[in-house]
């Protein structure tokens, strides 16, 4: 659902550490030293990736004209989507990238293990699986070598002065050695050396850490776009929701308008009908009663044709397809139950369908204005910013809307979704609200 919030007003303000001294822990950091688990975690993983892929590509396609090697292709497109499966659960564990499943290799039904290998030849994921099994070895020898030779020798020059005494005992020298061709050699050994040394590591310990972040990052964005859902994939996932959100829409508002005419002006006609046959009948008897009942049938008219307006209005303003959104908003806040300032700034008119859309929505937040809000007054403003049309609603009033609250604002954010639209609310306890729309502009 399209549907966002204000600012937080539920506890205290949450603190944030200043950036400087924020940066100052990064080497220290779990992130960074989740990073770097994450890579040199990731070699291994990747030879025996490579390794298994590469071997079930070969055999298959060693194989297909024996029609063997189709059912180890399929085989090992399946190992592979195995290993995109722990490769997406350890980047989630170490790096906090979440990526979703990709889209399922769906058999047709009754085809059995047939279909099923044949879906998975045929899922582009199952090839991008393999494809990052085979790509991944590569970045990672790099990344491996990057991350474990920066990382280890900035921190074995930063506590150099905590080591340095086993070298003498172990090692049969005093300490690093920087120069030796066999009768002298200089080695980092006296109390100012050791410190000088400790702090060219402490120097290297920051780019060192933003490198292993950097590398982590790079290996969270080759899962994203090779272990996660195509974006075409997620794209008909969010039409069939959208789809279904309409459907569900026009559903609903044609039960409201078949209840508005049972229960309004078609249950005011049938009266209306019945009264005039009494008047019929009373018109040669009694002529004074007949009149008076014309006379009462005829403002029950009068209210069955404002009903019928009325449902019409809500139906499809007839001022909105006449003359846009400004007279059509105009009229809207003159039956509001609070004073509305309406502005809009548009250089034309959208296509109808949005328009009908800003209309409505308007329309929905400005009767939670005169039903919730206890306001004294509300504008509307609306304007273009790009290929975008706004729509913002603010009132004075007591705040507090929330979705949860049978406001019709989550059904409001579903009716905007259903065309790419958005819905942002800021409404903290003790007011104002202010409720923006975000639609495209289609002409």
């Amino acid at each position: 659902m399209a549907l966002a919030y204000g600012p937080r007003t539920d506890g205290p303000p949450r603190t944030r550490a200043p950036r400087p001294l924020a940066r100052l822990g990064v080497p220290l950091a779990g992130r960074t030293w989740r990073a770097f688990g994450h890579l040199v975690v990731g070699l291994p993983l990747s030879v025996c990736y490579f390794s298994l892929s590469v071997t079930a590509l070969a055999l298959g396609a060693g194989l297909v004209v024996t029609f063997v090697g189709v059912p180890v292709l399929a085989l090992g497109l399946a190992m592979c989507r195995g290993f995109g499966a722990v490769e997406r659960a350890r980047a989630r564990a170490l790096l906090g990238v979440r990526v979703a499943a990709p889209e399922p290799a769906r058999a047709t039904p009754g085809t059995g293990s047939t279909g099923a290998m044949w879906a998975l030849l045929k899922s582009g994921a199952s090839w991008r699986h393999l494809l990052y099994a085979v790509l991944h070895l590569p970045w990672a020898v790099v990344a491996f070598s990057l991350a474990v030779t920066a990382w280890s020798v900035s921190w074995a020059l930063l506590t150099y002065p905590l080591w340095q005494w086993a070298l003498p005992l172990h090692a049969g020298v005093d300490g690093i050695q920087l120069y030796g061709d066999g009768t002298r050699g200089y080695v980092l050994d006296s109390a100012g050396e050791l410190a000088v040394t400790s702090l060219v590591g402490l120097a290297l310990v920051y780019p060192a850490a933003w490198l292993v972040r950097g590398l982590a990052a790079v290996d969270g964005l080759m899962v994203r776009g090779l272990l996660g859902p195509s974006p075409l994939a997620t794209r008909v996932v969010e039409l069939e929701s959208d789809r279904g959100v309409v459907v569900d829409t026009a559903a609903a508002d044609l039960r409201r308008i078949e209840r508005d005419l049972h229960d309004g002006a078609q249950a005011r006609l049938v009266a209306l009908a019945m009264d005039l046959g009494l008047a019929k009948e009373k018109a040669t008897e009694d002529p004074e009663a007949a009149a008076r009942m014309v006379e009462e049938a005829h403002g029950e008219v009068k209210l069955a044709l404002r009903e019928l307006r009325d449902l019409a209005r809500g139906i499809h303003p007839a001022i909105l397809t006449d003359r846009g959104l400004d007279a059509a908003l105009s009229s809207l806040a003159s039956r509001c139950a609070v004073p509305v300032a309406v502005s809009v700034d548009l250089p034309a008119r959208p296509a109808a369908a949005i328009e009908g859309i800003a209309y409505f929505t308007v329309s929905e937040l400005l009767q939670n204005v005169s039903k919730h809000a206890r306001a004294t007054r509300a504008t509307v403003d609306v304007w273009r910013t790009g290929d975008r049309l706004l729509l913002q609603v603010t009132d004075n009033g007591h705040g507090g809307a929330h979705p949860a609250r049978g406001t019709g604002l989550a059904g409001l954010a579903e009716r905007l979704d259903a065309v790419d639209g958005v819905l942002v609310v800021d409404s903290p306890d003790g007011g104002p609200t202010t409720i923006t729309a975000e639609l495209p502009w289609r002409r």
